[in-house]
């Protein structure tokens, strides 16, 4: 696991928009693991302008969801279908038919899971993951006690990841319970992870994510177990962190980082 800290959560999100950008134009045909939330829309909207002014092809890239809350179709404003095409899909020039969340209103849930995970398959695995984390530390909706080797699954919501979420929700009390969320094990077998935490709120759960011991209490944990993952960080979220002196010097000297240093 690699640790960068930014000075802004500005600064933060164009490191990771640029980290993705490098990805796509190696590989035009990758496939791509994708987040929502609050932290991933500021690197969302660079990366369309990336594509806008930059020529940034996702033309040939198929997308893998985390997560889809259980009983909201597409077109509900609150689902995470919706919340992709507005803030990344519908900006660039990704085909929609090759972009895939799991289906919070199918029949049958678990043959969902299984032909979510069987998608991820056949395209060969997801070569770059996008995370953020919750304050409860999961990575997905992957809550306490889920296992290191789960896979795509129904996970209830636990009341923290509740009580973060339906504040986007107009009446709070509407927001699903359960939601389909890929496993712990389906994200470790991404080629490259990227986690992003901005912010004072995220400090302590990053501190226990980063430098904690590994545990199924908190699933980002498992992320030290991955051959290449990378959290960013800004400054706020860093503040627990027992290591930031030599996080900032790896970032500063490593041969990886030198095109990314301002």
């Amino acid at each position: 696991m690699e640790v960068i800290i930014q000075p802004t959560k500005e600064a933060a999100a164009n490191l990771v928009a640029r980290i993705i950008s490098k990805e796509v134009r190696a590989n035009p045909n990758a496939v791509l693991g994708l987040a929502t939330g609050r932290t991933m829309e500021a690197v969302y909207d660079l990366v369309a302008a990336m594509h806008k002014q930059e020529g940034l092809d996702f033309s040939l890239c198929k997308t893998f969801n985390l997560d889809e809350y259980v009983g909201l179709p597409g077109t509900d404003p609150h689902s995470y279908r919706y919340y992709m095409n507005e803030h990344l899909f519908q900006k660039v020039n990704v085909d929609v038919r090759n972009t895939y969340l799991p289906d919070g209103t199918a029949p049958d849930l678990d043959a969902e899971c299984q032909r979510y995970e069987d998608n991820i398959k056949r395209f060969g695995g997801i070569d770059l993951q996008l995370l953020g984390i919750g304050r409860s530390g999961h990575i997905g909706f992957n809550e306490p006690l889920s296992a290191l080797l789960s896979r795509t699954r129904v996970k209830p919501l636990t009341p923290t990841t509740i009580e973060q979420n339906q504040g986007l929700f107009d009446k709070p009390e509407k927001m699903p319970r359960r939601a389909i969320t890929m496993g712990v094990g389906t994200i470790l077998d991404a080629r490259r992870c990227i986690l992003l935490a901005t912010g004072a709120e995220k400090a302590e759960i990053i501190a226990k994510a980063v430098e904690g011991p590994v545990t199924s209490m908190i699933s980002a944990t498992a992320l030290q177990l991955h051959r290449r993952c990378t959290v960013v960080v800004d400054e706020s979220a860093a503040t627990k962190l027992q290591g930031c002196d030599y996080y900032r010097w790896v970032f500063q000297n490593e041969p990886e980082w030198q095109e990314f240093l301002s």
